[in-house]
């Protein structure tokens, strides 16, 4: 008797696959215009998402500047050598 297992996630991996594949199309045939309008937008709606979604606890870790974590111990002319 046979076995007749599908492959998991076959069907929509072949169509994800297909769907990057026309978007990348689409892209390709934009102009400079509307590539910039289009990653514009997506940078405003992305910002929107933050301030409205994010609490401002998180916001407040991601704010802070000059913190132990991002500064660099490693910048041009340290005299690391590792």
């Amino acid at each position: 008797m046979r076995n007749n297992k599908k492959v998991p996630g076959g069907a929509g991996a072949l169509l994800a696959a297909g769907l990057a594949a026309f978007a990348y199309y689409k892209y390709s045939k934009m102009s400079e215009e509307q590539k910039r309008n289009l990653v514009g937008d997506l940078k405003d709606k992305a910002q929107n998402l933050y301030d409205q979604y994010v609490p401002t606890e998180v916001k407040d870790i991601f704010a802070k500047k000059g913190s132990a974590n991002t500064e660099s111990s490693f910048d041009e002319g340290s005299s690391y050598t590792g």
